[in-house]
C-alpha cells in the first residue's frame, strides 16, 4: 500500500477530479460500509492513493504538531544534532539535512526530520527504542504522542477495510499492526543552500517500504 492524504475539510474540486476522496464515517457508521470497501480496494489496486475525509484526526492535533514541529525544526543546528543518536539508525530523534538517501539513489535528500514511535509497548516492550524527546520544546512529546495514538487509530479502521475488501476476517492485520513498528516521521523542507548537489530532490523517487502510510494535510502545495 502507499500513502492516504487525511483532511478535516472538503477536498477542492481539483483535488476531488484526481484522486478518490473517502468518508471514513461511512466505513465507521456503518452509513455505505460496502461501497467504502470497495472503492478503498479499487483505490489501492489502481492508484495506490485517496484523500481522507471524517477520518478522526483532530484538526487542532495536526494544527498543534505543525506547531510544535515548527518550534524544533527553528532550533540551531548544534542544538537538534544533539538528538541524533547513532546507534539508534535514525529509527528515533533527528535526522539531519541532506543525511538520507533514498533508495538507489547517490544523492541526498533535501529534508530533515524526527522519528518518533510507541510510547510504552506492552505486549514486547524489548523490541521498541525508547522515544528522544527535545527538552527546548516541551510541549513537543504530548502532542506527537497524541497525534500518533490518533492516527493509529484511523489506521487500524483502514486495516479493517483492507481485510474485506480481500474477503477476510476484520482481525486479519491485528497480528501485523497491533502494537507493531509504527513510526511517525515529521519532516521539514528547509530553504535550499546554492552548494546542494545539482542531482538532490527534496525525495527522489522511492516506495515505502511499511504496510500502511497516512499523509497529513499539508501546509503547502507541492506534494507529487
Amino acid at each position: 500500500m502507499t500513502a492516504q492524504t487525511l483532511s478535516n475539510q472538503q477536498p477542492p474540486a481539483q483535488l476531488a477530479q484526481t484522486l478518490p476522496v473517502l468518508d471514513l464515517q461511512d466505513f465507521i457508521h456503518g452509513k455505505d460500509p460496502t461501497a467504502f470497501v470497495q472503492a478503498f480496494g479499487e483505490a489501492l489496486c489502481d492508484l495506490g492513493f485517496f484523500a481522507l475525509v471524517n477520518h478522526g484526526v483532530e484538526q487542532r492535533m495536526i494544527d498543534a504538531a505543525y506547531g510544535a514541529a515548527e518550534a524544533f525544526f527553528a532550533l540551531p543546528d548544534a542544538t537538534k544534532t544533539q538528538y541524533e543518536i547513532a546507534e539508534l539508525n535514525g529509527q528515533r530523534g533527528f535526522t539531519q539535512f541532506g543525511k538520507e538517501h533514498a533508495k538507489d539513489s547517490s544523492a541526498p535528500d533535501l529534508k530533515e526530520f524526527w522519528h518518533l514511535g510507541r510510547e510504552q509497548p506492552t505486549a514486547n516492550p524489548v523490541s521498541y527504542p525508547d522515544n528522544i524527546w527535545p527538552r527546548e520544546v516541551p510541549h513537543f512529546r504530548l502532542i506527537m504522542q497524541t497525534l500518533f495514538e490518533q492516527l493509529e487509530l484511523c489506521a487500524g479502521h483502514l486495516m479493517k477495510a483492507c481485510a474485506q475488501y480481500l474477503d477476510q476476517p476484520d482481525t486479519f492485520f491485528d497480528t501485523q499492526i497491533t502494537e507493531g513498528q509504527t513510526i511517525l516521521r515529521v519532516i521539514h523542507y528547509p530553504p535550499i543552500p546554492e552548494d546542494v548537489t545539482p542531482a538532490s530532490q527534496r525525495a527522489a523517487a522511492h516506495e515505502d517500504i511499511n504496510l500502511i502510510t497516512l499523509l497529513c494535510e499539508d501546509t503547502t502545495q507541492g506534494l507529487e
